[in-house]
């Protein structure tokens, strides 16, 4: 298991080392703590800096492996892997949220060795996050015995208990980031999400636990007061937004978009994405779509509709003349707010809250759930910087001004998916709602007959600890909170 080798001066390193970490060996981390010029021991704020970048970086390792199973981008090569369902060894993102957990473990022990119930507080939320992440692709993984750096086969929990454990971590971070007595306060300098605002933490804690409750909302253990109370005691606006805005270069999504310009062709749209967007799944011209992509260009056809995806399974096809060097379609934009160079990589937003206290107060008090639904969709186009002229008349329009008393499941979910555009937690949406959005159908060519529903478990970690790994859990089988 990798996860247990990464200790101490490995920790500090700053966040250009931390980007490079996937290639390191045993011997290169050896050397390091034989090296007279590395410091002999971790410090609190070096080890924030690292933790809080690697939760960004994360989330957009997995938010860009979900992307298309939510049909966010496509492949524009026809039969993808990453569009059909095949299995991929994805032993890179696993060992990134192991290393991710690790150093989080140390700045944890450190935390309760100082007696910094701020740093302790923080570490249960990265913790609890990149923990969340490894559950919701994986199911059943290492983390009760994960840590011992004397056991390189710890056994895996349920996905269940890992579930439970992250919720746990949550809880403990609420009670520690509540206190205001620290004796050693965050770094701002160091925490690259929420600039040492031990408020905002407390509140991003929270919106966690908010999400993590949510999840239930297919088993017999869900509880909608728990949600809405934590719901309560999180954002205000998008202003607490969670998002990690230090890069080497710029934000991965922009680096996407100006390589995919400089035709090495990643990042494009899907087809399902754009038409949910462009009016021809709803009827609706959604105004978002112009601050999230641009227009297409289509040679000698300036007629031709301005929003085009691709399909996911089948690849780039306007005409069956265009290749996919030709911007006939459209993909991921450095030009907007939300892909810049320096936009933040968005771990949790004010709107996703607002649609989570919108599904959970939809049963027993439409009215509060309506004015969440349209609070969300106005704080995620906000976020977005579409004109105020615009958003309105699109809050204004009866397709989605469709009072409380006809507010459903299905608007909530329609006006989400747009909110967590590239986030991780788009695939935990789209298979709580059983891949229901309108139109939403299988990619072509898929080598499964249903939606995936999980990732298989990487080769680097069925070679390492093959004895514990599960056995013949299949892509299609779903998590206990999915069933």
């Amino acid at each position: 298991m990798m996860m247990h080798k990464i200790y101490k001066n490995s920790l500090i390193l700053i966040i250009g080392a931390a980007l490079t970490f996937q290639g390191c060996s045993k011997e290169y981390f050896d050397e390091l703590s034989t090296n007279p010029n590395q410091v002999s021991e971790a410090t609190l704020p070096a080890l924030l800096s690292t933790s809080t970048a690697k939760a960004g970086l994360n989330n957009f390792t997995v938010g860009s492996t979900v992307a298309p199973y939510v049909q966010y981008t496509a492949n524009p090569t026809a039969s993808s892997a990453s569009d059909i369902y095949e299995t991929i060894d994805f032993t890179g993102m696993w060992d990134a949220l192991y290393f991710a957990m690790a150093d989080v473990n140390e700045l944890k022990k450190l935390a309760v060795k100082q007696g910094s119930s701020e740093y302790l507080g923080v570490a249960n939320v990265l913790m609890a996050y990149n923990l969340m992440m490894v559950n919701d692709l994986w199911g059943a993984a290492p983390y009760s015995e994960a840590f011992n750096p004397n056991n390189f086969t710890p056994k895996y929990d349920s996905d269940q208990a890992l579930y439970t454990a992250s919720l746990t971590l949550l809880d403990e971070a609420i009670t520690e980031l509540s206190k205001t007595t620290a004796t050693i306060k965050l770094a701002a300098a160091s925490d690259l999400i929420h600039a040492g605002d031990r408020s905002r933490w407390l509140k991003t804690a929270n919106g966690l636990k908010a999400r993590l409750l949510i999840k239930t909302s297919k088993t017999s253990t869900f509880n909608a007061t728990s949600v809405l109370t934590a719901v309560g005691n999180s954002y205000s606006s998008n202003a607490d937004d969670a998002g990690m805005a230090t890069f080497v270069l710029r934000n991965n999504w922009a680096t996407v978009s100006r390589n995919n310009a400089a035709l090495t062709l990643g990042g494009w749209l899907s087809e399902q994405f754009v038409d949910h967007l462009n009016g021809k799944t709803y009827g609706l011209f959604d105004p978002r779509i112009k601050r999230i992509t641009d227009v297409t260009v289509v040679p000698g056809n300036p007629t031709y509709p301005l929003y085009i995806g691709t399909v996911n399974g089948a690849g780039n096809r306007i005409n069956g003349s265009f290749n996919n060097t030709t911007k006939d379609e459209n993909y991921i934009s450095f030009n907007s707010p939300w892909t810049s160079d320096t936009s933040p990589l968005l771990i949790m937003t004010f709107a996703e809250l607002k649609f989570i206290e919108a599904e959970a107060a939809l049963a027993t008090d439409p009215s509060r759930a309506y004015t969440a639904y349209l609070a969300g969709i106005r704080a995620n186009m906000d976020k977005l910087q579409v004109p105020t002229s615009e958003r309105d008349a699109y809050l204004a329009d009866a397709r989605v001004a469709v009072g409380a008393a006809n507010l459903t499941k299905d608007l909530i979910f329609k006006e989400k998916y747009v909110s967590t555009y590239l986030n991780p937690e788009a695939f935990n949406d789209a298979r709580r709602y059983d891949f229901k959005y309108k139109d939403f159908t299988l990619p072509q060519n898929a080598v499964l007959t249903s939606f995936i529903r999980r990732l298989d478990y990487p080769l680097g970690e069925r070679s390492k600890n093959g004895t514990n790994v599960p056995a013949g859990v299949a892509r299609t089988t779903k998590l206990w909170w999915d069933q």
